[in-house]
């Protein structure tokens, strides 16, 4: 179990510390000169039981001066049990507040108020502050929290703490360690001769072990050696405090902050969604656009807020808000978070966070504020379940798990039967208008055929539901066109020697192409028995038409689909007259097939330039 100690600069806590474990956590020069907590120290304390390897408590020691609500903060989000130190000389002071909400909007509920320095009490004095107390913690998750009076310095109620601790402690769940990838918020670094540079903080999910591979802020790395709870171990578990020597990471590669965590989760977010409770003692609601400072793991950033629900959140009151931060943060789905104001001069809200993958656009339609609801779900299994349901254009499998923090990597898409079989009307009813509108069309391509049915859908995804519709015979798919299996007829003997006939002379007539007039008196066949038999050649994907009556065989086009991806790759874009230039053609049919293009969706006309669309596979010649 952790314990944090909270409170106002002075009021003991360190040497409460000290009292309860042996160990003095003021450990810098200046700590020691000044008689004031700096930096976050740490202390540890067996809990007796049976067994070789007894539990341990450790002490995340926080600094109480105002100044350093930061550094406090950095050290509080792993806690689980909150110790709110109250001085009887001083009382209650601005830092007992601020520290208060801190541990009350983080979520906390275990925890004990602690009077210090009872010695100096005059009679009365403390069961006058306990009163007050009890009052101060109404409507906090420590409402319920014992307060005891305690003297460090003859040692009076220190063993009664110490059995509340040690009680607290066997009552204690742990943490799921099993399901989520190891997460460590770094909130110290530093380096040891002959060990490297070392890393502590609290492990939020997972386990870690000797012979790891880890990213620590963007680079990889390998846990050389292990201490949890300050014990050399192999292994160290979710909730544990833990030093880790890592290879290859210098120290100052390490900043406070960073998260030490499994490759496949690492990430880093300038855009979360988050649920949002503002502390009752503030005196204005929360509003959109309000600058603050975001605190999530060991991580402090300038943020601004978006309130998602109505237009502001009244004090006491809880809603969803979108934080733009103003540097990558690392976060989680369920991380707690905590927001000061802009000043960092008091404590505003607190929460946990709905989606690290926040978007910056239709972020209060109601189909998005219906996927943070799922997002708000207790498990990850119901979370997953009811985002397929709602997300129509597919759920990516691999952002769920980085989101959740799963030690299971995942792959690929996921759809939903509902939206599965809802894409699957609206393709068949697009496939069967097309070919009711360009008969003499194949098909469209598997690119622009997502651009018109489903055009946010992932490539992946499309792919995929292409390839279970071909399966169950919904559609055929020839090279790189897709089409209803009926618009795909046979020839006839008459059609089949008309097409052997024409071949050679196609061929012959390369990108200038041929005329269907002229093929049928060449051909010696009828003119309007040869203009059916190129446009069934054409919807079979054989010829392309590229202008009334004239057509292209395939070897051809794709020759000239080549010299556009390669036009296209050197300049940017194609025009007409490198084209024309690159081909040998005249500027008249030079137009007419990079038209043919747009419309077959190879380009796209961008005011006088055509682009290339990356995503199409037509004239390949090994179609994707």
């Amino acid at each position: 179990m952790i314990v944090g100690t909270a409170g106002h600069i002075d009021h003991g806590k360190t040497t409460l510390v000290r009292a309860l474990t042996g160990i003095d956590t003021d450990r810098l020069p200046e700590e020691k000169a000044r008689g004031i907590s700096i930096e976050l120290g740490y202390a540890y304390l067996d809990v007796p039981g049976p067994g070789p390897a007894p539990q341990r408590l450790g002490f995340i020691d926080v600094p109480g001066h105002e100044k350093l609500v930061h550094t406090m903060l950095a050290g509080a989000s792993g806690i689980d049990f909150g110790l709110l130190l109250v001085a009887v000389d001083d009382g209650v002071m601005p830092q007992t507040r601020e520290h208060l909400a801190v541990l009350s909007l983080l979520g906390l509920t275990r925890g004990a108020v602690v009077l210090t320095k009872v010695d100096r009490a005059e009679p009365g004095r403390v069961e006058a502050l306990g009163v007050e107390l009890r009052a101060l913690l109404a409507g906090t998750g420590l409402a319920a929290a014992p307060v005891l009076a305690v003297s460090a310095l003859t040692g009076q109620g220190v063993p009664a703490l110490r059995e509340v601790l040690f009680e607290a402690a066997r009552q204690l769940p742990p943490r799921p360690s099993h399901g989520l990838a190891p997460r460590l918020a770094v909130d110290r670094a530093f380096t040891l001769d002959g060990v490297g540079t070392v890393v502590t903080g609290t492990l939020h999910a997972g386990e870690i072990a000797v012979g790891d591979e880890l990213v620590l802020a963007g680079r990889s790395t390998r846990v050389r050696s292990l201490h949890a709870q300050n014990c050399v171990v192999e292994r160290a578990q979710a909730g544990q405090r833990c030093a880790v020597a890592l290879a290859g990471v210098a120290k100052d590669e390490a900043p406070r902050g960073a998260w030490l965590t499994a490759p496949h989760v690492a990430l880093a977010t300038e855009r979360l969604d988050a649920q949002l409770r503002l502390w009752p003692g503030e005196a204005k609601p929360l509003r959109s656009g309000t600058r603050v400072h975001l605190h999530v793991g060991a991580q402090g950033v300038t943020a601004s807020v978006a309130v998602l629900d109505g237009e502001q959140i009244e004090p006491g009151a809880s809603g969803r808000v979108q934080l733009v931060c103003h540097a990558p943060v690392g976060a989680w789905r369920g991380d707690r978070l905590v927001l000061r104001d802009a000043g960092a001069s008091r404590t505003l809200a607190g929460g946990t966070v709905l989606d690290p993958f926040a978007p910056a656009r239709y972020r209060r339609t109601p189909e998005r504020l219906a996927e943070l609801g799922a997002c708000a779900l207790p498990t990850a299994a119901r979370r997953r379940e009811r985002l397929l349901t709602l997300l129509s254009h597919g759920l990516d499998l691999a952002a769920f798990a980085r989101a959740e923090g799963l030690a299971e990597p995942l792959q690929g898409w996921a759809l939903g039967d509902a939206a599965s079989a809802a894409l699957t009307e609206r393709l068949l009813a697009t496939l069967a208008d097309y070919h009711a509108r360009q008969p003499d069309e194949l098909g469209p391509d598997a690119a622009r055929l997502r651009r018109l049915v489903a055009p946010r859908l992932a490539e992946a995804l499309w792919r995929q539901v292409l390839a279970d519709l071909r399966t169950t015979g919904h559609l055929a798919v020839r090279g790189a066109f897709v089409h209803l299996p009926a618009h795909g007829v046979q020839l006839s003997a008459a059609e089949q020697r008309i097409a052997q006939k024409v071949a050679p002379r196609l061929r012959e007539a390369g990108a200038e192409g041929a005329w269907a007039r002229d093929l049928a008196r060449d051909c010696a066949e009828p003119e309007p028995l040869m203009r059916a038999t190129l446009a069934r050649l054409a919807q079979q994907g054989e010829l392309h038409q590229v202008v009334k009556d004239l057509y292209l065989d395939t070897p051809t086009a794709t020759a000239l689909a080549a010299t556009v991806r390669r036009l296209a790759a050197e300049q940017g874009h194609v025009a007409a007259a490198a084209f024309r230039d690159a081909t040998g053609l005249g500027r008249k049919r030079a137009i007419q097939i990079l038209e043919h293009f747009d419309r077959v969706g190879l380009l796209r006309r961008v005011g006088d330039e055509h682009r290339l669309r990356a995503d199409c596979a037509l004239y390949l010649q090994e179609p994707a």
